[in-house]
């Protein structure tokens, strides 16, 4: 599978990753969600997308690479705290680490930016990006990032104002239609240099993919054929595991397949669009 440079580091990650949702997001479903990362470390996957608020996503994490140290070594692990305190992100990660049975991040993100109170009382003294600054110059984390999905304009600053070294957003049809993640933020942190990771790649496309034949590689090439990083998608199964792994190795879209997904879309833009919180 094709590896890049994460943002201005030499570590190599996959261009696909394992999102920490799907079979991950959930409790008490330790041997189908091992088998999922299990089947994504078998496909050459090195990009584990996790979160302190995901259910048990670390624990099950935690319990394959505690089995094989050596195994963590080789494998990007990221999580995001959503706590907008220095105090309550630092005990965030005190936990993160704990569950994950890892002793680093390989990525810390701010998660779920949302509005202009979340920038202030994220950056204020006392604020969570004081924790993340901390803890990257301790070496407890390798990266810090932010993640948002609700309004281009709010990530786009946090991208411009803050130190991080990637940033989370959504890449799919739906976007490229409504622009702001796509046409501001993804632009703003191509010229920061930072790593740029997709998500939502999937999106809502259950209204869309069974009346158009539209599968979900083709989403998946779709997001890559943007400049990001990686695109994460979560998983239920090892077969997900391994259909994402094949779009990883596939090319992506070309223009003229791009434009053609985009006149299937655009009916649907406004619903699809549910995780912005507009509808």
């Amino acid at each position: 599978m094709k590896t890049v440079s994460f943002g201005r580091q030499q570590r190599q990650v996959t261009v696909v990753g394992l999102g920490g949702e799907g079979v991950l997001r959930t409790y008490g479903r330790q041997s189908e969600a091992r088998s999922v990362i299990r089947q994504a470390v078998e496909q050459g996957i090195t990009y584990f997308d996790s979160a302190r608020v995901y259910s048990d996503s670390e624990v099950y994490y935690g319990s394959v690479w505690q089995e094989d140290p050596a195994l963590r070594q080789s494998i990007f692990q990221t999580s995001k705290s959503a706590s907008r305190s220095r105090s309550g992100a630092m005990a965030d990660l005190e936990d993160t680490l704990k569950r994950l049975q890892t002793s680093y991040l390989d990525l810390w993100q701010i998660h779920d930016v949302r509005s202009e109170d979340d920038l202030l009382a994220i950056s204020r003294p006392g604020g969570a990006l004081e924790a993340f600054v901390e803890a990257k110059k301790s070496g407890l984390v390798r990266n810090i990032g932010v993640t948002g999905h609700h309004d281009p304009s709010v990530l786009t600053r946090a991208v411009q104002e803050w130190p991080v070294d990637a940033v989370l957003l959504p890449v799919n049809p739906v976007e490229e239609l409504l622009g702001g993640f796509l046409t501001h933020t993804l632009p703003a942190a191509r010229k920061k240099g930072i790593a740029v990771i997709a998500m939502k790649i999937l999106g809502a496309s259950h209204y869309v993919l069974p009346r158009f034949g539209i599968t979900a590689e083709t989403l998946i090439r779709y997001a890559l054929s943007f400049e990001v990083t990686v695109a994460i998608v979560g998983c239920a199964s090892p077969a997900e595991v391994q259909t994402l792994a094949a779009a990883g190795a596939m090319p992506p879209l070309t223009e003229l397949e791009r434009g053609e997904l985009l006149h299937i879309f655009k009916p649907y833009a406004a619903k699809l669009a549910f995780y912005r919180g507009v509808i």
